[in-house]
């Protein structure tokens, strides 16, 4: 039995194959309707979601599959003091896989020791959120054509933003990837980050507080909102939040082939105006992120 904790875990060939599969599910909707007959995913939401937790549902429905949980811990005997141990240990004994969403970073990884079926990470506070990346993998894949010779810029939330952490160890994997870190101080990219991937690896990355300056370099631009949700004084949040706002002025010197990327929901970081634009892929990668977790659920269920 396997879960899906940390990105890190898949290995280059790995996504490979979840992307090819994702491609034929696309291509072949019909062939997968019944894959999962008979199965049932466990949705164990501990914070609020909408895309990741309907995206899950909506996955196993389209297997032929059927879904249980909650999308609260209010709604959960968590509000009775319940140890997350405790419930995924019941939880198992009714589904044949969990994707679970905790604000606490490594709950998912504890819930996983104690599970008789797969966890699947859907997010853990600040530090990782494999499914999406792997959303933004398929997204960049179905976009460039390729992961390698890319110049990715990571803008706003480097500090706090899980999809940051996730997709950089991803990309890390892959030959000449560059990364441009957006962020004013207070939310640069945290150290371990930066020493044990980036500079272990000897990936090139600079660090600027300019979206201007950076946007013309860029192959990639993803964008992150400033999460309130990670803040413990509400004074820093406000005046961090408008930090970075993506408008058609500042696209003016972006490459024609730029793809911008953002995990949603969006606030404000992203001018409503660029949804029309052509290299606007939010909405697609959301909707990646769908054929991304019907894949993912196929491998660690075992279905062929």
């Amino acid at each position: 039995m396997r879960s899906l904790i940390d990105i890190q875990e898949l290995s280059t060939e790995e996504i490979d194959e979840l992307i090819a599969t994702a491609k034929d599910i696309i291509a072949n909707p019909v062939k997968y309707r019944e894959k999962c007959r008979g199965k049932k995913l466990a949705t164990l939401f501990y914070e609020p979601s909408t895309r990741t937790r309907l995206s899950f549902e909506a996955a196993m429905y389209e297997l032929g599959g059927n879904v249980l949980g909650f999308a609260s811990s209010d709604n959960s005997s968590a509000s009775k003091g319940e140890s997350v141990a405790d419930t995924v240990r019941v939880v198992s004994g009714y589904a044949d896989i969990i994707a679970m969403r905790h604000p606490k970073e490594g709950a998912p990884l504890v819930a996983s020791m104690h599970s008789l079926v797969p966890v699947i990470n859907a997010g853990d506070g600040g530090h990782n959120h494999p499914t999406q990346t792997l959303a933004d993998l398929l997204t960049i894949n179905r976009e460039k054509g390729r992961f390698s010779d890319l110049t990715i810029g990571m803008c706003g939330d480097l500090k706090f933003g899980r999809t940051v952490h996730s997709l950089i160890g991803a990309m890390s994997r892959y030959d000449n990837v560059k990364f441009v870190l957006i962020s004013p101080d207070e939310l640069k990219l945290p150290g371990y980050i930066k020493q044990e991937t980036l500079d272990r690896k000897n990936i090139e990355y600079t660090e600027t507080r300019s979206l201007e300056e950076a946007i013309p370099s860029l192959d990639i631009l993803y964008m992150t909102r400033v999460q309130k949700e990670r803040f413990f004084n509400e004074d820093d949040y406000i005046r961090l939040k408008d930090t970075y706002i993506l408008n058609e002025a500042k696209l003016l010197k972006a490459k024609k082939d730029l793809s911008i990327l953002h995990p949603l929901p969006r606030v404000n970081e992203i001018s409503v105006e660029i949804d029309k634009d052509p290299r606007a892929c939010y909405f697609e990668q959301t909707l990646n992120g769908k054929y991304m977790r019907m894949a993912l659920i196929l491998k660690l269920l075992g279905v062929e």
